[in-house]
């Protein structure tokens, strides 16, 4: 499985007033109904193989599963459908930042007020996982559909030729370790990222907010148009960054798999780079020559329990546009398919994504799965310690800006991790509604 990236969004009009889309309570076609699906091929196998159970045990519904166009983007495609009219009942392949436009525009259905809404959260097991997905104004618009927490590999087979039998857990100790490595080991780094340097909003995901997730224990970072991040646990995970930096133990140039090769010791992995390792990489094996871990954390955090972290994770969303026959019609599907824990266990073979629920790997459905592959194993026992993406809908300008004020200049060493933050902090101001 590849990381999908996505780009700038193509901003089009949604329909804002709800009469130009269609009116919710209008009468519309409820046996016929449309969903979209990611383009990626498993997903979309999925849900085929879903729509055709379900509509054997339900002669009189036609569900039409179609892929979304990606052009240029799936969420562009999304909002040109919206804006046309065209838009499917409900669709998957929704993040919460592309959610918070669609909110924002009044597109999307709160499924928290769907009937049964709390039958699918119990019988999905995802009360802990659910709770990150609310919006600002206490609903949730999104049922995830997976949920890729992100793992901090460590190359234990080199960590072990300076004397540790196990990865360093806080800031200092990896610090400790990283001048270790240099005194072994002078062309190796702690980690190699170029993207640290880079101002790429979804880069964020993948350092600053995996970091600063696990130091806020989860903590809010923008709700209600206002900044509510931990302020403390902002400034150290950039103060993690500044050192790791000073220290030279950070590589900012591009390197080609550094973490494979053993360039460095250190990086965030997701599920999706196993794929490529059995190809490129076959002898990387689990608790052999690397293992797996939640991210580093501040000293005073050393015996914290279930660190929290970000997630790369999408979900599933019913459309307004959609009459009310036709929304509650989707939704029957979507409880069908979400009731049962066969279907997960169907999705997580034909797709190798991580269903989100909190007993993911403690449910026996799911134990033949794990012990085939037991390298999504933690992937999974971290589902409910893992943060979607802030839901605002200008995330992209947030987050280019998170880069720019923040995290660049304290990697560059032009500014202190306070300066940094208090910069980010007044700049966003502009950007909050």
């Amino acid at each position: 499985m590849t990381k999908i990236l996505w780009g700038s969004l193509l901003l089009l009009v949604v329909c804002l007033p709800l009469a130009a889309c269609g009116e919710s309570g209008s009468t519309g076609d409820a046996k016929n109904l449309t969903f979209w699906s990611a383009a990626n091929p498993p997903q979309q196998a999925f849900w085929n193989q879903m729509a055709k159970e379900y509509m054997a045990q339900h002669p009189d519904i036609k569900v039409t599963v179609k892929a979304i166009p990606e052009n240029p983007t799936s969420e562009a495609s999304i909002q040109a459908a919206l804006a046309g009219g065209t838009a499917p009942a409900a669709s998957e392949n929704i993040f919460t930042g592309f959610g918070g436009q669609l909110q924002n525009s009044q597109a999307i259905v709160p499924l928290d007020q769907m009937p049964g809404w709390n039958d699918v959260i119990k019988a999905r097991h995802m009360d802990k996982t659910i709770t990150s997905w609310k919006f600002s104004d206490d609903h949730t618009y999104i049922l995830p559909m997976y949920s890729n927490a992100m793992l901090f590999g460590w190359r234990m087979d080199i960590l072990k030729q300076i004397g540790y039998t196990e990865p360093p857990r806080t800031y200092s100790q990896v610090i400790a370790m990283g001048q270790k490595l240099k005194q072994k080991f002078p062309d190796k780094f702690v980690w190699a990222r170029d993207a640290l340097v880079k101002d790429t909003w979804y880069e964020r995901w993948f350092d600053f907010f995996s970091i600063y997730d696990a130091a806020s224990n989860g903590q809010n970072f923008i709700s209600g148009g206002k900044v509510t991040a931990n302020d403390q646990a902002a400034v150290n995970t950039l103060s993690f960054l500044k050192d790791l930096s000073q220290n030279k133990l950070l590589l900012t140039q591009t390197e080609t798999d550094a973490f494979e090769t053993g360039l460095s010791v250190m990086d965030i992995i997701g599920p999706w780079r196993f794929a490529t390792w059995q190809q490129k990489y076959p002898n990387l094996k689990l608790n052999d020559n690397y293992v797996l871990t939640p991210p580093p954390v501040p000293d005073n955090m050393a015996n914290s329990q279930n660190i929290k972290t970000f997630a790369d994770a999408k979900g599933l969303v019913i459309y307004k546009q959609a009459s009310t026959e036709q929304q509650n019609a989707i939704w029957e599907f979507l409880k069908w398919v979400l009731s049962d824990p066969q279907h997960d266990l169907q999705w997580l073979q034909t797709t190798s994504l991580p269903s989100a629920r909190d007993d993911l790997s403690t449910n026996t459905t799911f134990k033949s799965y794990f012990t085939q592959n037991p390298q999504f194993s933690k992937y999974a026992e971290n589902i409910p310690n893992a943060i979607p993406p802030i839901n605002v809908s200008n995330y992209t300008d947030i987050q280019v800006s998170l880069g720019d004020q923040a995290v660049i200049p304290v990697v560059k060493g032009s500014a202190s991790p306070q300066q940094a933050w208090n910069s980010w902090k007044s700049s966003v101001q502009t950007m909050l509604k």
